[in-house]
């Protein structure tokens, strides 16, 4: 097994570190270890999970239809009703 040494730690960090790894029964060098295995499990679990960008890259083009772009544009400007409600304002 291969060994690490951390140099320049915050004193005010290394002692958060030593009241943490006391409390849950560990060693300062236990502790460190459980946070980086910790730290690295989270980070594959993040990976594995789909952004919202890739979702939404997800539903584009999944709509299958037999008309085409210019006939769906053309149904959808029919379909709309002039409305004489803003004519006056607000």
């Amino acid at each position: 097994m291969a060994n690490l040494q951390i140099k320049g730690i915050d004193d005010d960090i290394y002692a958060e570190l030593k009241k943490i790894a006391t409390g849950e029964n560990r060693s300062i060098s236990q502790q460190v270890l459980f946070l980086v295995k910790e730290y690295l499990a989270r980070k594959h679990q993040m990976r594995m999970l789909k952004t919202p960008a890739q979702v939404l890259l997800d539903f584009c083009g999944s709509w299958e239809g037999e008309q085409s772009a210019k006939e769906i544009i053309a149904k959808i400007k029919k379909a709309r009703k002039n409305s004489k409600k803003l004519q006056e304002g607000f």
